[in-house]
């Protein structure tokens, strides 16, 4: 049986057990807990160091919104944010792209460290691994999108940060081509429908053209026309009638006249009977002024009628004064003489034409009058009816006008609209052209790394540290499981039924103690070294990264 000192040393394997018993096994297997959990975080430390590092650049693209206000030129790119940069993201991460940056920079020709022994990646699927995009969204508009990150990892911290400032100047150029490829394309779309549109315009306009020239005269657009014309045309038919009716008033005047002469001339027996007298001269006078206020009416003064009016009328007051004087001349000759003989008498002195044949002239002017009016006044009653005609048919023409020129609206009203559209899309595609539109600024260029971000050092420190002191415990349960030794009293209760009288304490040799002492402080010092590393490594792997 084992002294008091070592069976208080011991922990109880059989019954309940308490932290205290627990402390025991812990400071009696230390060396089971310790030298695992060094070793286990010493390899883990070493490991870490011989696997390759990863540096990261990072460089963040801020989204400027068109310079110009939209109420002025309004953007003809309606593709959202967030879908132009997973189109570019394709583009750029294509193979064709991706492999130019890899030949250029030299990258993934051989991985340090224990990256040798890895197998080999495709270059372009590691490439694209090593490339991260991440959107920022804005707060006040979760799903608009403000600006986009783009990060990129290699063995070194200037590649990283020449790899990373090729893809953020990549992205920029492409934004740019892109923008205005979209614009460009989309104003060449409507350039394409404004000249369709401009072709079935200009075929309308030739049908309405074609229409209106078929029936000119009774299309809406004269109807005003028409009626005044048709008022006039009226107006002048009531004139020309009036002057038709005084024609066969004044020739049925001269008609009578007419008959007079002859029935005097029969009367007398003789042609010369029939001469003028002034009371006759009077009378024709009369009736030629009445017909020339009827004839200024319908005519101008420079018309020949009223022209050859004006001169019979003076040639008749010319002959009325002659008679008149030669009258009187031979009234004071010859006291007998009548006024037919005087008149007579100076006709025939003066060789002119007798009344008869005055009247028979007149008659055939105003003959000439009377058909003339009635040519005219058949030529504007047919007139007329044409134009009534015209306004009759003029509803019908205008309901056909409307069908002829519904297409044409609307083709103008679609020509109009792409034009304006057009225009828009011209102005923006300028816009875009000068760079005054949406683009994407660099706000933080790429940044040089000054700590390798992967591998986490520390943490695989840490982890080492955990997985050390896992094994350790593992070991020390082994050992205190299998080495089955009776420690305490209560250990005998269960295996004999005798009571435990008198314990031998541990009786020291020589020499034993001073052995314990050194021992301990050996211990102690390898402790102090073991924990000193411990602390310096993961320090070490703070500051590395």
């Amino acid at each position: 049986m084992r002294g008091q000192g070592m069976i208080d040393e011991e922990l109880d394997d059989h019954g309940s057990r308490s932290v205290a018993d627990y402390w025991t096994v812990a400071k009696r297997r230390r060396w089971a807990l310790l030298l695992p959990f060094f070793l286990c975080w010493g390899v883990v430390w070493t490991g870490s160091w011989l696997l390759p590092s990863t540096f990261k650049s990072e460089a963040l693209i801020l989204v400027e919104q068109q310079k110009v206000p939209e109420q002025y030129v309004l953007p003809n790119v309606t593709v959202s944010l967030q879908d132009r940069v997973q189109s570019m993201t394709q583009q750029i991460l294509s193979r064709t792209r991706l492999q130019a940056a890899i030949d250029r920079f030299h990258l993934y020709g051989g991985q340090p460290g224990l990256g040798r022994l890895l197998p080999g990646e495709d270059a372009v699927e590691q490439m694209r691994k090593d490339i991260k995009i991440d959107v920022v969204e804005s707060p006040a508009h979760p799903e608009q999108l403000t600006a986009f990150k783009i990060a990129y990892s290699a063995a070194s911290a200037q590649l990283a940060q020449q790899v990373n400032s090729e893809l953020t100047s990549l992205f920029i150029d492409e934004n740019l081509k892109l923008q205005q490829q979209l614009s460009e394309s989309t104003t060449a779309f409507l350039q394409g429908q404004l000249a369709e549109a401009r072709s079935k315009l200009e075929e309308q306009e030739t049908k309405v053209r074609s229409f209106k020239a078929a029936h000119f005269g009774d299309l809406p657009s004269q109807t005003e026309t028409n009626v005044q014309i048709l008022s006039g045309l009226q107006s002048q038919l009531q004139s020309s009638q009036r002057a038709l009716d005084a024609a066969k008033q004044q020739r049925l005047y001269l008609e009578s006249l007419q008959e007079q002469y002859q029935s005097a001339q029969a009367s007398t027996g003789s042609e010369d009977l029939g001469k003028n007298s002034p009371q006759t001269l009077a009378k024709e006078l009369a009736s030629l002024r009445h017909e020339l206020e009827g004839a200024r009416s319908r005519f101008t003064e420079q018309h020949p009628d009223i022209t050859a009016l004006e001169e019979k009328i003076a040639r008749v007051e010319k002959e009325k004064k002659e008679l008149e004087a030669e009258i009187a001349a031979n009234s004071e000759k010859d006291a007998s003489s009548t006024a037919v003989d005087a008149g007579a008498a100076a006709e025939v002195h003066r060789g002119n034409t007798t009344p008869i044949m005055q009247v028979q002239s007149q008659l055939r002017a105003i003959n000439f009058e009377i058909h003339n009016d009635q040519e005219r006044i058949k030529d504007l009653e047919s007139q007329i009816a044409g134009y009534r005609n015209r306004l009759t048919i003029t509803p019908q023409t205008e309901q056909q006008l409307a069908n002829v020129s519904r297409g044409y609206e609307e083709s103008k009203a679609n020509y109009n609209s792409l034009l304006q559209k057009q225009n828009q899309s011209q102005l923006a595609t300028s816009l875009e052209q000068r760079q005054q539109g949406q683009q994407f600024r660099i706000l933080d260029p790429p940044s040089f790394p000054k700590k390798p971000t992967a591998p986490n050092h520390l943490l695989l420190s840490l982890g080492g540290l955990v997985v050390g002191a896992a094994i350790g415990m593992a070991v020390a349960a082994y050992l205190e499981l299998k080495n089955a030794v009776v420690r305490h009293e209560k250990d005998l209760e269960g295996l004999v039924p005798a009571r435990v009288l008198v314990g031998i304490p541990h009786l020291n040799v020589p020499g034993e103690d001073r052995f314990r002492l050194t021992f301990r402080r050996f211990e102690i010092g390898a402790a102090v070294v073991l924990g000193v590393l411990i602390v310096a490594g993961n320090l070490y792997a703070l500051y590395k990264g």
